[in-house]
Protein backbone atom coordinates (compact mmCIF):
# COMPACT_ATOMS: atom_id res chain seq x y z
CA UNK A 1 0.00 0.00 0.00
CA UNK A 2 1.29 3.39 -1.00
CA UNK A 3 2.18 5.93 1.83
CA UNK A 4 0.31 8.52 2.83
CA UNK A 5 2.24 10.83 1.40
CA UNK A 6 2.05 9.10 -1.93
CA UNK A 7 -1.92 8.59 -2.21
CA UNK A 8 -1.97 12.78 -0.88
CA UNK A 9 0.27 13.77 -3.51
CA UNK A 10 -1.36 11.23 -6.42
CA UNK A 11 -4.84 13.41 -5.05
CA UNK A 12 -2.69 16.42 -6.08
CA UNK A 13 -1.44 15.96 -9.64
CA UNK A 14 -5.03 14.48 -10.59
CA UNK A 15 -6.58 17.92 -9.43
CA UNK A 16 -3.67 20.30 -10.61
CA UNK A 17 -1.82 18.31 -13.66
CA UNK A 18 -4.43 15.54 -14.94
CA UNK A 19 -7.05 18.03 -15.29
CA UNK A 20 -4.83 21.01 -17.06
CA UNK A 21 -3.21 18.54 -19.64
CA UNK A 22 -6.86 18.31 -21.85
CA UNK A 23 -6.64 20.11 -24.83
CA UNK A 24 -10.40 20.79 -24.48
CA UNK A 25 -10.73 21.86 -28.63
CA UNK A 26 -7.55 24.35 -28.39
CA UNK A 27 -5.68 25.30 -30.93
CA UNK A 28 -2.03 24.00 -31.12
CA UNK A 29 -0.24 27.34 -29.39
CA UNK A 30 -3.28 27.73 -26.74
CA UNK A 31 -2.97 23.80 -25.87
CA UNK A 32 1.15 24.05 -25.32
CA UNK A 33 1.15 27.09 -23.14
CA UNK A 34 -1.37 25.02 -21.00
CA UNK A 35 0.54 21.75 -21.07
CA UNK A 36 3.55 23.76 -19.77
CA UNK A 37 1.75 25.71 -17.14
CA UNK A 38 0.38 22.06 -16.05
CA UNK A 39 3.87 20.43 -15.79
CA UNK A 40 6.23 23.50 -15.33
CA UNK A 41 5.78 25.13 -11.55
CA UNK A 42 6.18 28.68 -11.07
CA UNK A 43 9.73 28.91 -9.47
CA UNK A 44 8.57 29.70 -6.22
CA UNK A 45 6.95 27.01 -5.67
CA UNK A 46 9.73 24.86 -6.77
CA UNK A 47 11.78 22.98 -3.90
CA UNK A 48 14.48 25.51 -2.34
CA UNK A 49 18.49 23.74 -2.91
CA UNK A 50 20.36 23.63 0.02
CA UNK A 51 23.82 25.81 -0.33
CA UNK A 52 25.78 23.20 -1.13
CA UNK A 53 24.29 22.32 -4.29
CA UNK A 54 26.46 23.91 -6.81
CA UNK A 55 24.65 24.92 -10.54
CA UNK A 56 27.11 25.63 -13.16
CA UNK A 57 25.39 26.74 -16.83
CA UNK A 58 26.54 25.56 -20.00
CA UNK A 59 25.25 27.23 -23.12
CA UNK A 60 27.49 26.23 -26.04
CA UNK A 61 26.22 26.93 -29.93
CA UNK A 62 26.43 22.63 -29.72
CA UNK A 63 24.85 21.99 -26.18
CA UNK A 64 22.81 23.82 -23.61
CA UNK A 65 22.26 22.45 -20.10
CA UNK A 66 23.57 22.70 -16.56
CA UNK A 67 25.87 20.75 -14.26
CA UNK A 68 24.50 20.49 -10.84
CA UNK A 69 26.66 19.24 -8.22
CA UNK A 70 25.96 18.22 -4.46
CA UNK A 71 28.93 16.35 -3.78
CA UNK A 72 32.75 17.57 -2.72
CA UNK A 73 34.28 14.96 -4.76
CA UNK A 74 32.40 13.08 -7.52
CA UNK A 75 33.55 9.76 -8.61
CA UNK A 76 31.11 9.47 -11.77
CA UNK A 77 28.72 11.21 -14.57
CA UNK A 78 25.56 11.09 -14.52
CA UNK A 79 23.86 12.14 -18.22
CA UNK A 80 20.37 13.47 -17.31
CA UNK A 81 17.40 13.73 -19.77
CA UNK A 82 14.26 15.64 -18.23
CA UNK A 83 10.66 14.61 -19.13
CA UNK A 84 7.54 16.45 -20.02
CA UNK A 85 6.34 14.88 -23.18
CA UNK A 86 9.18 16.64 -25.17
CA UNK A 87 6.82 19.67 -24.52
CA UNK A 88 7.41 20.88 -21.07
CA UNK A 89 9.90 21.31 -18.61
CA UNK A 90 13.11 21.76 -17.81
CA UNK A 91 16.69 21.27 -16.38
CA UNK A 92 15.39 24.09 -14.00
CA UNK A 93 12.21 22.31 -13.15
CA UNK A 94 14.31 19.01 -12.93
CA UNK A 95 17.01 20.60 -10.37
CA UNK A 96 15.84 19.14 -7.08
CA UNK A 97 16.20 15.39 -8.25
CA UNK A 98 19.75 15.60 -10.47
CA UNK A 99 20.95 17.42 -7.16
CA UNK A 100 19.57 14.57 -4.97
CA UNK A 101 20.88 12.19 -7.67
CA UNK A 102 24.35 13.89 -7.14
CA UNK A 103 24.35 13.43 -4.11
CA UNK A 104 22.94 9.55 -3.94
CA UNK A 105 25.46 8.57 -7.44
CA UNK A 106 28.23 10.43 -5.39
CA UNK A 107 28.10 11.93 -8.66
CA UNK A 108 28.17 15.68 -10.94
CA UNK A 109 24.88 15.55 -13.06
CA UNK A 110 24.54 17.35 -16.67
CA UNK A 111 21.03 17.96 -16.74
CA UNK A 112 20.85 18.29 -20.61
CA UNK A 113 18.52 21.94 -22.42
CA UNK A 114 17.19 19.76 -25.57
CA UNK A 115 15.31 21.08 -28.30
CA UNK A 116 11.44 21.29 -27.71
CA UNK A 117 8.55 20.61 -29.47
CA UNK A 118 5.99 21.65 -31.42
CA UNK A 119 8.45 24.30 -31.90
CA UNK A 120 11.26 21.16 -32.87
CA UNK A 121 10.19 18.47 -34.20
CA UNK A 122 11.77 14.91 -34.18
CA UNK A 123 14.55 14.52 -34.41
CA UNK A 124 15.59 17.70 -32.34
CA UNK A 125 15.84 16.57 -28.99
CA UNK A 126 17.76 13.07 -30.38
CA UNK A 127 19.86 15.21 -31.75
CA UNK A 128 20.76 17.51 -29.19
CA UNK A 129 21.08 14.60 -26.56
CA UNK A 130 23.57 12.82 -28.66
CA UNK A 131 25.39 15.99 -28.98
CA UNK A 132 25.35 16.53 -25.27
CA UNK A 133 26.87 12.96 -24.87
CA UNK A 134 29.85 13.53 -27.35
CA UNK A 135 30.34 16.90 -25.23
CA UNK A 136 31.05 14.63 -21.93
CA UNK A 137 33.09 12.41 -24.07
CA UNK A 138 35.50 15.02 -25.93
CA UNK A 139 35.78 16.95 -21.99
CA UNK A 140 37.55 13.44 -21.46
CA UNK A 141 35.05 11.48 -19.65
CA UNK A 142 35.27 7.83 -19.95
CA UNK A 143 32.43 6.55 -21.49
CA UNK A 144 31.77 3.38 -19.12
CA UNK A 145 31.94 6.49 -16.21
CA UNK A 146 29.12 7.85 -17.45
CA UNK A 147 25.01 6.53 -16.63
CA UNK A 148 22.61 7.95 -18.82
CA UNK A 149 19.12 8.25 -17.66
CA UNK A 150 15.90 9.76 -17.81
CA UNK A 151 11.91 9.90 -17.11
CA UNK A 152 8.71 9.99 -19.02
CA UNK A 153 9.52 11.38 -22.89
CA UNK A 154 13.20 11.79 -20.96
CA UNK A 155 13.48 8.13 -20.53
CA UNK A 156 12.64 7.18 -24.46
CA UNK A 157 14.73 9.47 -25.36
CA UNK A 158 17.30 8.16 -22.94
CA UNK A 159 16.71 4.92 -24.71
CA UNK A 160 16.70 6.45 -28.46
CA UNK A 161 19.89 7.76 -27.51
CA UNK A 162 21.42 4.48 -26.76
CA UNK A 163 20.66 3.07 -30.10
CA UNK A 164 21.78 6.12 -32.01
CA UNK A 165 24.90 6.09 -30.16
CA UNK A 166 25.17 2.12 -30.91
CA UNK A 167 24.52 2.97 -34.59
CA UNK A 168 26.82 5.80 -34.72
CA UNK A 169 29.57 3.52 -33.33
CA UNK A 170 30.08 5.73 -30.52
CA UNK A 171 31.17 3.90 -27.25
CA UNK A 172 27.46 3.61 -24.83
CA UNK A 173 27.29 4.70 -21.51
CA UNK A 174 28.43 1.94 -18.81
CA UNK A 175 24.34 1.54 -17.72
CA UNK A 176 21.05 3.70 -17.93
CA UNK A 177 18.10 3.80 -15.95
CA UNK A 178 15.02 5.27 -16.61
CA UNK A 179 11.55 6.58 -14.57
CA UNK A 180 8.32 5.42 -16.03
CA UNK A 181 9.79 5.66 -20.04
CA UNK A 182 7.67 6.73 -23.00
CA UNK A 183 8.62 3.70 -25.52
CA UNK A 184 5.47 3.44 -28.01
CA UNK A 185 4.63 7.21 -29.72
CA UNK A 186 2.51 4.72 -31.82
CA UNK A 187 0.55 4.32 -28.53
CA UNK A 188 -0.45 0.77 -28.93
CA UNK A 189 -0.12 -0.20 -25.07
CA UNK A 190 -3.11 -1.55 -23.69
CA UNK A 191 -2.41 0.25 -20.06
CA UNK A 192 -3.23 3.12 -21.84
CA UNK A 193 -7.28 2.03 -21.22
CA UNK A 194 -7.05 -0.19 -18.56
CA UNK A 195 -5.25 2.28 -16.70
CA UNK A 196 -6.94 5.73 -17.50
CA UNK A 197 -8.66 6.19 -14.82
CA UNK A 198 -5.97 4.88 -12.29
CA UNK A 199 -3.54 7.34 -13.89
CA UNK A 200 -3.40 10.42 -11.53
CA UNK A 201 -1.52 12.61 -13.56
CA UNK A 202 -1.81 11.30 -17.23
CA UNK A 203 -4.46 10.25 -20.09
CA UNK A 204 -4.40 8.36 -23.10
CA UNK A 205 -5.74 10.57 -25.29
CA UNK A 206 -3.19 13.59 -24.03
CA UNK A 207 -0.36 11.07 -24.35
CA UNK A 208 -1.42 10.58 -28.35
CA UNK A 209 -1.57 14.32 -28.16
CA UNK A 210 1.72 15.28 -27.04
CA UNK A 211 3.54 12.14 -29.69
CA UNK A 212 1.73 13.82 -32.53
CA UNK A 213 3.74 17.37 -31.27
CA UNK A 214 6.77 15.76 -31.29
CA UNK A 215 7.01 13.29 -34.45
CA UNK A 216 5.25 15.25 -36.57
CA UNK A 217 5.55 13.69 -40.14
CA UNK A 218 8.05 11.24 -39.17
CA UNK A 219 6.77 7.92 -38.53
CA UNK A 220 5.38 7.06 -34.32
CA UNK A 221 7.11 3.91 -35.05
CA UNK A 222 10.54 5.06 -36.13
CA UNK A 223 13.10 2.81 -33.93
CA UNK A 224 14.43 6.61 -32.99
CA UNK A 225 11.10 8.12 -31.92
CA UNK A 226 9.58 4.86 -30.45
CA UNK A 227 12.57 2.84 -29.37
CA UNK A 228 9.92 -0.22 -28.51
CA UNK A 229 10.14 -0.97 -31.75
CA UNK A 230 14.07 -0.89 -32.01
CA UNK A 231 16.92 -3.07 -32.68
CA UNK A 232 18.28 -3.41 -28.90
CA UNK A 233 21.38 -5.67 -28.99
CA UNK A 234 24.42 -4.06 -27.24
CA UNK A 235 22.65 -1.84 -25.02
CA UNK A 236 24.08 -1.62 -21.76
CA UNK A 237 22.30 -2.56 -18.81
CA UNK A 238 19.17 -0.92 -17.86
CA UNK A 239 17.04 -0.11 -14.50
CA UNK A 240 13.21 0.65 -15.20
CA UNK A 241 10.66 2.15 -12.43
CA UNK A 242 7.45 2.02 -13.55
CA UNK A 243 3.77 1.97 -11.29
CA UNK A 244 1.16 -0.67 -12.37
CA UNK A 245 -1.35 1.86 -12.38
CA UNK A 246 0.05 4.27 -14.74
CA UNK A 247 -0.88 4.28 -18.53
CA UNK A 248 2.73 3.73 -19.28
CA UNK A 249 3.03 0.62 -17.68
CA UNK A 250 3.00 -1.21 -20.61
CA UNK A 251 5.32 0.91 -22.41
CA UNK A 252 8.17 -0.32 -20.01
CA UNK A 253 6.84 -4.10 -19.43
CA UNK A 254 6.92 -4.77 -22.96
CA UNK A 255 10.28 -3.20 -23.89
CA UNK A 256 12.12 -4.71 -21.17
CA UNK A 257 10.66 -7.78 -22.65
CA UNK A 258 12.29 -6.67 -25.54
CA UNK A 259 15.74 -6.28 -24.60
CA UNK A 260 15.83 -9.32 -22.65
CA UNK A 261 15.17 -11.22 -25.58
CA UNK A 262 17.70 -9.21 -27.36
CA UNK A 263 20.60 -10.13 -24.46
CA UNK A 264 20.36 -6.72 -22.69
CA UNK A 265 20.23 -7.14 -19.25
CA UNK A 266 17.49 -5.28 -18.07
CA UNK A 267 15.89 -5.21 -14.23
CA UNK A 268 12.42 -3.92 -14.14
CA UNK A 269 10.29 -2.59 -11.15
CA UNK A 270 7.01 -2.40 -10.61
CA UNK A 271 5.90 -0.68 -7.70
CA UNK A 272 1.94 -0.20 -6.86
CA UNK A 273 -0.69 2.24 -6.79
CA UNK A 274 2.20 5.25 -7.07
CA UNK A 275 2.02 8.12 -9.53
CA UNK A 276 4.17 8.50 -13.00
CA UNK A 277 7.42 9.12 -12.22
CA UNK A 278 7.57 9.19 -8.72
CA UNK A 279 11.16 9.16 -7.64
CA UNK A 280 11.57 12.59 -9.52
CA UNK A 281 9.30 14.17 -6.88
CA UNK A 282 12.04 13.50 -3.98
CA UNK A 283 11.42 17.00 -2.69
CA UNK A 284 7.69 16.11 -1.59
CA UNK A 285 8.96 13.64 0.82
CA UNK A 286 7.53 10.65 -0.54
CA UNK A 287 9.21 7.26 1.07
CA UNK A 288 8.84 5.68 -2.10
CA UNK A 289 10.86 7.89 -3.74
CA UNK A 290 13.28 8.37 -1.35
CA UNK A 291 13.88 4.19 -1.33
CA UNK A 292 13.63 4.28 -5.04
CA UNK A 293 16.57 6.89 -5.23
CA UNK A 294 18.82 5.01 -2.86
CA UNK A 295 18.35 1.61 -5.40
CA UNK A 296 18.88 3.95 -8.36
CA UNK A 297 22.10 5.59 -6.53
CA UNK A 298 23.13 1.77 -5.91
CA UNK A 299 22.74 1.15 -9.74
CA UNK A 300 25.03 3.90 -10.54
CA UNK A 301 27.47 3.37 -8.60
CA UNK A 302 27.62 -0.30 -9.35
CA UNK A 303 27.43 -0.02 -12.93
CA UNK A 304 30.72 2.50 -12.84
CA UNK A 305 32.76 0.38 -10.22
CA UNK A 306 31.96 -2.52 -12.77
CA UNK A 307 33.05 -1.00 -16.29
CA UNK A 308 35.92 0.52 -15.12
CA UNK A 309 37.25 -2.56 -13.47
CA UNK A 310 36.77 -4.77 -16.45
CA UNK A 311 38.64 -1.60 -18.10
CA UNK A 312 41.54 -1.59 -15.80
CA UNK A 313 41.35 -5.77 -16.45
CA UNK A 314 41.41 -5.43 -19.93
Amino acid sequence: MPSWQARLFSKFLRLMVKRGLHRDGMDEAEAVRRIRRALEPNSFLRPRLPHAVKIEPVDSVAVKGEWVTWTDSPERVIYYLHGGGYVACSPETHRSFTAHLSQTANAKVFALRYRRAPEHKFPAALEDAVRGYRMLLENGEPAERIIIGGDSAGGGLTLATLIALRDRGIPLPGGAFCLSPWTDLAATGGSLITNEEKDPMLTGIGMKEFAALYHGAASSTDPLVSPLYGELIGLPPLLIYVSNTEILLDDSVRFAARAKKHGVKVDLRVWNDLPHVWPVFIAFKLPEARQALGEIGEFIRQQTSLQQAKRSAA
